[in-house]
């Protein structure tokens, strides 16, 4: 359940690492897996840190700031939920990626895993970025 100051972890490699949710685009409920929200920065990763993997000398420039506003998809929540084959799904936490005005992913790569949800609310680009869905 995803509502207004809930903090989230950014999953993508957008530059930022925990945002706060200030939006459901749902307006009347509480956001699930695959809902799109607004979301502000609260941290974000360093300008000169690069991913792992990367080589020596290289440097990586955030693509986000502190304090941007962005919209982002929610990919984990915490909370239990049934799926209609009976299965129940819970994450260890809360997290997003951030996305454009447009829908297309601001980040070129998901870490971790994402809920499968995403899959039937038409998400399948970031499922494609994902390094596994559950």
């Amino acid at each position: 359940m995803i509502q207004l100051k809930t903090m989230l972890n950014c999953i993508d490699n957008s530059g930022a690492t925990v945002v706060e949710c200030i939006a459901n685009h749902r307006m009347k409920r509480h956001a699930r897996i695959g809902d799109r929200i607004i979301v502000v920065v609260q941290k974000s990763r360093n300008l000169g840190e690069a991913g792992p993997g990367a080589g020596p000398g290289s440097v990586t420039a955030a693509k986000v700031r502190r304090g941007d506003i962005r919209h982002a998809i929610v990919v984990r929540t915490a909370k239990k939920m049934q799926r209609k084959d009976g299965m129940v799904v819970k994450f260890d936490d809360n997290a997003c990626a951030l996305i454009g005005k447009n829908g297309e992913p601001i980040g070129t790569r998901i870490n971790g895993v994402v809920g499968s949800e995403l899959r039937n609310k038409q998400w399948s680009k970031i499922l494609s970025l994902a390094s596994m869905h559950v």
